[in-house]
């Protein structure tokens, strides 16, 4: 190829075209170099972001407890119905029971209540046993604050068809002497459901069921 002189003042320059179509080829490589590296971050940023949406749009799966908690929560609610015990026929029959349940700390617990329709709450007149139910860890917990002067404990555990929670004794605060010891709740229906609670008296287990229907 041929070289060209180009005179300048009193020096004697060479131009070189090669050396023309180097720097354009390098302008265009470093041009291509950060539309790559422009390109490369964008699909990073879209997968990260990605990512994140699917991870924020997944829901945790419930645990054991968790489900059955959320089955004692819909019965949330006030309940009325006839009491059975068939160790006592002379306690079956009379007044209907009135249980009340209500969703309460921001829906981490459900607390239970009991008293005969009709009845005033006056607690130095009329039972009136309060019960609460959470999560703890990976159990359905249950304490019952008995009339009997004592806290039972209880772990609860769900049927596989989700109709029945029923709970068994795991501590007691206080007397074992008389305490609750063990209860059932079964799902009828959302306005019916069954309770069945078993009282120890000394060595002696009494059964109460409760037939409620819902009020309200």
């Amino acid at each position: 190829m041929k070289q060209s002189l180009v005179i300048v003042g009193t020096g004697v320059h060479e131009r070189n075209p090669n050396h023309k179509v180097k720097k354009v080829k390098e302008k265009k490589m470093k041009s291509l170099g950060s539309m790559l590296s422009a390109v490369l971050m964008s699909l990073a940023t879209l997968a990260f972001a990605q990512s994140d949406a699917h991870m924020s749009s997944a829901a945790p799966v419930p645990s054991e407890a968790q489900k059955s908690f959320t089955t004692m929560k819909s019965l949330a609610g006030d309940w009325e119905g006839p009491v059975t015990v068939a160790e006592m026929p002379q306690m079956s029959g009379g007044k209907p029971m009135h249980a009340s349940m209500r969703v309460t700390s921001r829906g981490n617990a459900l607390m239970h209540e009991f008293q005969e329709a009709g009845t005033p709450l006056d607690a130095t007149k009329y039972d009136h046993p309060v019960t609460m139910l959470y999560v703890d860890g990976d159990q359905l917990t249950l304490v019952h604050y008995c009339d009997a002067g004592n806290r039972p404990r209880m772990t609860g555990k769900m049927s596989p068809d989700g109709k029945t929670i029923e709970f068994e004794l795991k501590d007691i605060s206080g007397s074992t002497e008389e305490h609750m010891h063990h209860s059932v709740f079964t799902i009828i229906d959302a306005n019916h459901h069954t309770e069945d609670w078993t009282f120890m008296m000394k060595d002696k287990p009494i059964h109460a069921h409760f037939d409620l229907h819902r009020t309200n």
